[in-house]
């Protein structure tokens, strides 16, 4: 026999009115957690599901995530059934820091991967006499 299933409790949200700029910086500012805004700019709201995202963490750490990404006020989520939805806060944060978002959204520069293909040889040393 299973235990009967207990309701998860919602999830807090922050008003990004409430949220220090260090704070929505240091959101940002985490690989992982950008992809997540990143991904969920380009979904419709309540679109995509906590475990839709393919990111290289594990359940608690994607929670983690999640949980840094409500308290910087980028994401709100609710319970669908089995699953939690998400939705960027893109109006809410923009209003409260104006261009941020439209920064962090921005496609990261190509690093150059091979910025000298051929390099000049070292001389080598004179032998010593």
């Amino acid at each position: 026999m299973t235990a009967p299933r207990t309701r998860r409790a919602a999830p807090d949200h922050i008003h990004p009115e409430d949220v220090p700029l260090l704070a929505a910086l240091s959101a940002l500012a985490d690989p992982v957690r950008l992809l997540l805004v990143r991904e969920l700019a380009g979904s419709a709201d309540w679109e995509r599901a906590c475990g839709s995202f393919d990111v290289p963490v594990g359940k608690a750490a994607l929670s983690h995530h999640f949980a840094t990404l409500r308290a910087a006020g980028l994401v709100e989520q609710r319970d669908a059934g089995p699953k939690r939805l998400n939705r960027l806060r893109r109006a809410e944060f923009d209003a409260r820091f104006p261009g941020l978002l439209d920064v962090a959204l921005r496609p990261d520069p190509d690093p150059d991967p091979d910025p000298d293909p051929d390099p000049e040889p070292e001389p080598e040393p004179e032998p010593e006499p």
